[in-house]
């Protein structure tokens, strides 16, 4: 099965994640983090700032590594580097997204992941739960 390398930002601003909407291809309408394929040559650091600038036209600042997310869809393994970060310039501007929202921890159940995604959705309620307690 071929494997897909790509990379997504958990973008933060103070206690809100933002999230993304699909606007194209085989999972229109599916929410997920920003972010996209790494390109030969690239550091996952690097691919994460380059896709972010081209989907959102806005720099980031890249921060911790969160997880690797391994999902296999049914065409494809996916493999996604999950990395927290925060706006340097820009105002998030949908270039491909059909849709964004700020959500809030309790609200991340609030829209339709992508499988992969959710899966991320899950470990950052576990980091959260961690956090609290």
């Amino acid at each position: 099965m071929k494997t897909v390398r790509v990379v997504a930002a958990v973008i933060r601003n103070g206690s809100l994640i933002y999230a993304t909407q699909r606007g194209y291809g085989e999972f229109k309408d599916g929410w997920e983090f920003p972010g996209g394929k790494i390109e030969d040559g690239e550091t996952p650091e690097q691919a994460l700032k380059r896709e972010i600038q081209e989907e959102l036209d806005t720099v980031i600042s890249v921060g911790a590594l969160i997880d690797t997310i391994e999902y296999d869809y049914p065409s494809f393994h996916l493999s996604m580097q999950c990395y927290f970060a925060e706006v340097v310039s820009g105002k998030l501007t949908l270039v491909e997204a059909e849709d964004a929202r700020w959500l809030s921890y309790d609200m991340l159940d609030s829209v339709n992941w992508l499988p992969a995604d959710l899966e991320l959705v899950s470990e950052l309620k576990q980091q959260i739960a961690e956090i609290v307690h």
